[in-house]
């Protein structure tokens, strides 16, 4: 049986592929299922501090929800639509904008629908020049449903995303990274060595540090200056206690390079997980 989604891991990195080409990788009820569940074993998976999420062939990255499955869920009513659809589409974005690792998305063609709404959600991506975004569910006589309408006007503004909500016009690489889709847009031969030098830099530094970011940003961005300030030095005071702290600081005093355990106080190195 075909893999929906593939997994390749290299040192500190696990490579996650959408793995239904012939379909432009649409996200079928399936596709989105496995994907959560990679997802949970790796943010547990210690030795993968950092995940890179592309789809599989030259065409897209992924073109949406699977619209012959979800058809047949509108036909069963809201209910079900929102139980089969929508609740699952939600979640895994949620997921992937909360989660305590970095997920960095390489959009290797079309971004549309869902796969634009996986891209506002990860905290870092990077597009190849040919890629393609596009809102295209007014065209279908509905709302984008997996946090779309939420996050593209925080991340765009408000009258630039509801251009794109409302028309459902597709749009440049180029135009994605000057509305704050995207962190850079590259050649195509270049986008997966682009986004492995991104993870990569982000290796470099404390695991507990990286995830605390991670946290303050996420959990900060939609509160008052007041309580995300509250958030961040909620973070920061967990991280006092910790070897990667102190570590930290001694290789600043002593000019040497930093070698970070990423253990909580009190932790044991866990064993890798196969999957």
């Amino acid at each position: 049986m075909k893999e929906l989604v593939c997994i390749d891991r290299e040192e500190g990195l696990a490579m996650l592929t959408l793995n239904r080409p012939e379909k432009l990788n649409a996200l079928d009820y399936a596709l989105i299922d496995r994907l959560l569940a990679l997802l949970d074993l790796l943010e547990t998976d210690a030795a993968v501090r950092a995940i890179i999420l592309t789809g599989a062939g030259e065409r897209a990255f992924s073109a949406g929800g699977d619209i012959w499955e979800f058809s047949a869920s509108v036909g069963q009513g809201p209910e079900a639509a929102l139980r089969d659809f929508v609740a699952r589409g939600q979640r895994l974005t949620a997921r992937i904008e909360s989660y305590r690792k970095p997920i960095i998305v390489a959009v290797n063609g079309l971004a549309y629908g869902g796969g634009c709404e996986i891209t506002e959600a990860a905290p870092l991506a990077v597009a190849s020049r040919t890629a393609r975004f596009a809102k295209p569910e007014i065209r279908l006589g509905m709302p984008p449903t997996f946090g779309g309408t939420q996050r593209l006007p925080r991340l765009a503004g408000r009258k630039r995303a509801m251009e794109l909500l409302l028309t459902g016009e597709s749009f440049s690489a180029e135009r994605a990274l000057a509305l704050g889709l995207v962190n850079h847009v590259v050649e195509p031969v270049q986008l997966l060595p682009a986004a492995r030098h991104l993870a990569r830099q982000i290796l470099a530094h404390s695991p507990l540090a990286v995830g605390a970011v991670l946290g303050a940003v996420t959990r900060g961005i939609n509160l008052s200056i007041a309580e995300g300030l509250a958030v961040e030095a909620g973070e920061f005071a967990r991280m006092v206690p910790t070897d990667d702290l102190r570590e930290g600081l001694a290789a600043w005093r002593e000019r040497r390079g930093a070698q970070y355990s990423g253990l909580w106080p009190g932790q044991v190195a866990p064993l890798s997980e196969g999957i």
